[in-house]
């Protein structure tokens, strides 16, 4: 694959799971096998696009030492927890766990308890934000054991999720993008195909299928699908991006040289605008 677009696909950060996601595979096609792996991106707020080569570590962000009041405020909070009296009290006091292990990026921790508490009250909302909780801990898991089981793991919650309401569509979308490592990777493509006959605009899933056709060099599909995202929300500074490499690595010059450059006019990222420049020098 081309190594500028193996960088500008690398994971920098994830602020909410299961929002535009990468795929964790490069897909030779989507009516074929799949194989190999690469990261994935779930941000709301930015591009969060590694604009310099090498791949970051994504261990290193669970490696952040606790500080001693944080370890202290997590004793508090588990010591609640547990001595919760009734079930309102200890969803109550699990809800304030996982916002404080997600706060300091212990997201398999927070994952953990979101289970917890989908277990003692597996209705809709429990078992989705499980699934979630999940999916984000799968996002940076590196150890290839660990990836494959906290993919289980979101699987099974948001099956569960999509057996008492079959409309979550984002959890559809999010599930299938655990599928594609695994011996089955094609029940991901499926997936993200009923999503869209379901909904075809939905743009969890023309964003994860037009960056899996990025990953397998299939830059006209790529484009297709950006621009379907772009139709429907022409604002998406995400989709304006892809589609801008996609149409550079696809040989065509001067639109993705005007994409990028719109672009750019919007960003304030300096990873997004380093990434840009360095299309552009190749684009002269």
């Amino acid at each position: 694959m081309n190594k500028y677009v193996l960088i500008v696909i690398v994971l920098a950060t994830a602020l909410t799971a299961g929002l535009y996601s990468l795929p964790k595979v490069v897909v030779r096609n989507e009516n074929k096998q799949l194989g190999g792996r690469t990261t994935q991106t779930p941000t709301a707020d930015s591009l969060n696009v590694a604009a310099n080569t090498g791949t970051p570590d994504r261990s290193a962000i669970h490696e952040k030492p606790v500080s001693p009041e944080q370890q202290k405020q997590l004793e508090t909070l588990r010591t609640t927890f547990v001595s919760a009296a009734d079930g309102v009290q200890k969803q109550a006091a699990g809800e304030k766990l996982i916002t404080f292990f997600r706060e300091i990026t212990r997201y398999d921790s927070a994952a953990h308890y979101a289970g917890l508490l989908a277990a003692a009250q597996p209705d809709e909302s429990n078992l989705l934000r499980a699934g979630d909780q999940y999916f984000e801990a799968y996002t940076f898991a590196v150890d290839a054991a660990k990836t494959a089981a906290l993919g289980q793991k979101t699987r099974d919650y948001y099956q569960k999720a999509l057996d008492k309401n079959p409309n979550l569509l984002a959890a559809k979308a999010n599930m299938a993008m655990t599928y594609v490592n695994t011996d089955t990777p094609m029940q991901g493509i499926m997936l993200l195909r009923e999503v869209l006959k379901q909904e075809p605009t939905n743009e969890l899933a023309l964003f994860n299928l037009g960056l899996l056709s990025m990953r397998s060099n299939q830059y006209e599909r790529a484009i297709e699908r950006f621009q379907q995202i772009l139709v429907n929300n022409p604002t998406s500074r995400k989709a304006q991006f892809y589609l801008g490499i996609s149409l550079a690595e696809a040989g065509h010059k001067a639109e993705a040289k005007q994409v990028l450059a719109q672009v750019k006019q919007q960003e304030k990222d300096p990873q997004i605008l380093a990434a840009i420049r360095e299309y552009e020098e190749r684009l002269k």
